[in-house]
C-alpha cells in the first residue's frame, strides 16, 4: 500500500469522525441545546476535534502494524441533555445523529460509485471513503457503552439497567479497545454486505 493511499486513510478517517461530532452537536442544537455551539464545536474546522490519539496516534499505529483495517475517533461533542426539550429520547437521537452522518456520506459516495462513469484511481479512493464510513456507523451503534448504540437503547430500558449501563462508562476504553480487538469478525460481514447493497460491488 502506498505512503499516498495510507495518508488518504487517515484523513479520510478524521473528516469522518469530524463529520459523525459534528452531527452530534447539531442534533443538540435542533433539540435546544446550544452547548456545542458555545463550545466552539458546531464547526467542521477539524483543530476543535482532533484526539491527538485517538485522530492521529490510533489509526498510524494500525497502518503502520500493516493492520486490515483503519479506525480511530474524535472528541466527544459535550451536550447539556438538561437544556433538551425531549429528555426521555433526545439523548438518543443525539447519539443517532453521529452514526446517521457516517450512513450519509457512504451513501453519497456509494451512489457515485455505482451510477457515475469514474475513473479506476477515483473508485479505489471513493470504496475507502464509503468503508471507513460504514464501519465508523456500525461499530459506534454496538450497544456497548460508551458507544452511541448504548445511549440509542438506554431510554427504552429499565431503569435498573440504565443504572448499570452507566456505570460502565468508566471501563468504557478498556471495552472500546477489546472491540478493537474481537468486534471487527463480527462488524465487517455487516460492512461488506451495506456495502454491496449501496455501491452494487462485492468485497472479496
Amino acid at each position: 500500500m502506498s505512503l499516498k493511499f495510507q495518508i488518504f486513510q487517515i484523513v479520510v478517517l478524521i473528516f469522518s469522525t469530524i463529520i459523525h461530532e459534528y452531527m452530534h452537536g447539531w442534533a443538540a442544537n435542533q433539540l435546544g441545546d446550544s452547548t456545542a455551539k458555545d463550545e466552539g464545536r458546531l464547526t467542521l474546522n477539524p483543530i476543535p476535534h482532533i484526539d491527538l490519539f485517538g485522530s492521529i496516534l490510533l489509526p498510524l499505529l494500525l497502518i503502520i502494524s500493516g493492520s486490515g483495517f483503519v479506525f480511530g475517533w474524535a472528541k466527544p461533542v459535550p451536550f447539556n441533555p438538561w437544556n433538551l426539550r425531549d429528555k426521555k429520547y433526545g439523548p438518543a437521537k443525539i447519539a443517532l445523529a453521529g452514526p446517521a452522518g457516517n450512513l450519509f456520506l457512504a451513501l453519497v459516495f456509494g451512489l457515485m460509485l455505482r451510477f457515475l462513469p469514474i475513473s479506476q484511481n477515483m473508485a479505489e479512493l471513493f470504496v475507502i471513503i464509503v468503508l471507513i464510513n460504514l464501519v465508523l456507523m456500525i461499530f459506534n451503534l454496538i450497544p456497548i457503552p460508551p458507544l452511541d448504540g448504548s445511549k440509542v437503547l438506554l431510554p427504552f430500558l429499565p431503569s435498573s439497567w440504565q443504572d448499570k449501563f452507566y456505570q460502565f462508562e468508566r471501563y468504557g476504553l478498556i471495552l472500546i479497545f477489546v472491540l478493537l480487538f474481537i468486534g471487527f469478525d463480527f462488524i465487517m460481514p455487516i460492512v461488506n454486505f451495506l456495502f454491496s447493497l449501496i455501491t452494487g460491488v462485492r468485497l472479496l
